[in-house]
């Protein structure tokens, strides 16, 4: 745990977060600022910053990630009809708490190119 990254205080349980999915690698809880009908971030309870900074060592985490994400977004019923999965990676690429997580997005159709 990092002392003063929000998310590990949140994985920690030292702020509360609407929690949606949990295991043993992740947890999973609804956005404070939804950017669509389902917007639900999945956290790993390791910290580490950034998909740049991911190692090898992360490489099954972040696999279960995405399937946690997949998982979730059936149990949402978001699945057939589509969702997107997006992880934003340092300053320019829209991370904003640098504690490598996933949003999981559904319940409305997206356009491409995002942004």
């Amino acid at each position: 745990m990092k002392d003063d990254c929000l998310f590990c205080k949140i994985v920690a349980g030292e702020i509360p977060s609407d929690k949606v999915y949990e295991d043993g690698t992740c947890i999973a809880f609804n956005d404070i600022s939804p950017q669509a009908p389902t917007h639900i971030l999945v956290v790993p309870r390791e910290h580490f910053d950034s998909l740049d900074t991911a190692t090898v060592a992360q490489k099954a985490t972040l696999g279960h990630l995405l399937l946690s994400s997949a998982e979730i977004a059936r149990e949402r019923g978001i699945a057939e009809d589509g969702y997107r999965v997006v992880i934003n990676t340092n300053a320019d690429g829209g991370q904003t708490v640098f504690h490598l997580h996933v949003h999981l997005l559904g319940g409305r159709p997206f356009v491409f190119p995002p942004g």
